[in-house]
């Protein structure tokens, strides 16, 4: 497992779990002591953890998942977003998920002619002052760790609309194509998503092949194009090409 991987998901086991020791870590993540004993320094040293004695805690007052999340492989995930950005044309309606490289993409639409449509607060904070974007930002309950909106009501304000594309995020792909996500309270919402547009754009950089996730999201049938930094492993590959898929790897 790479390294940002695992710092990524010992950080996911610190959010749910409280403190963790380093035997626990290396069980979870099938890596040796002394290597999750150095993911535990750097992650120390990089504030996201606190070190102790055996195994480490949570920060006290650590800013939420999200920005956790968006810390991880920052310069694939832009590379993806902006070739998805690329993607989509003036006067189109585009769809946001909640992902941190959704929010990128957002980052690489300021300026553009479009309708955006989103649950994510941090895309919200990035589009609210720029005149060009026509923004429409989903009611529902507040997702405080995730910064989301989620909810009966995100799911009912998407049945009365229609966009051009979506940008679907994912916590994992599968060999067999399934895409998959850690918050089973987010799943529905991306299903709702999905049904509201034209067109699923999923941006997933190689850390989410296979990624993680225990709920299932939707199959590659549901997807149009995956865009993606690094080669995708072969049986995913003919499973997306079966499914009429377009790759494009940045």
């Amino acid at each position: 497992m790479l390294r940002d991987r695992r710092h990524e998901l010992i950080l996911r086991v610190l959010r749910s779990e409280g403190p963790v020791t380093v035997e626990t870590l290396a069980e979870r993540l099938a890596a040796s002591l002394a290597t999750i004993r150095r993911d535990l320094q750097k992650l120390d040293e990089e504030g996201l953890l606190k070190r102790v004695h055996g195994g480490a805690m949570p920060v006290e007052g650590h800013d939420d998942p999200f920005t956790d999340v968006a810390e991880v492989r920052p310069a694939e995930k832009d590379a993806v977003a902006l070739r998805c950005a690329e993607l989509i044309q003036d006067g189109e309606t585009v769809l946001l998920d909640i992902g941190t490289t959704a929010h990128l993409v957002a980052r690489h639409l300021r300026g553009r002619a479009l309708t955006v449509v989103t649950s994510s607060l941090p895309v919200v904070e990035t589009l609210a002052d720029d005149q060009h974007v026509q923004l429409v930002v989903l009611g529902g309950m507040l997702r405080r760790d995730y910064r989301s909106l989620v909810g009966y009501l995100t799911e009912d304000n998407l049945r009365q609309i229609h966009a051009d594309r979506l940008v679907l995020g994912t916590s994992g792909i599968r060999p067999t194509g399934t895409v998959m996500d850690t918050t089973v309270v987010e799943v529905p919402v991306k299903r709702a998503m999905i049904a509201a547009c034209g067109q699923v754009v999923l941006v997933a950089d190689a850390g989410k092949f296979p990624g993680t996730g225990m709920a299932k999201v939707c199959d590659a049938t549901d997807l149009d194009v995956v865009i993606t930094n690094a080669p995708v492993d072969p049986d995913t590959g003919a499973v997306l090409a079966d499914a009429g898929v377009q790759v494009l790897e940045v």
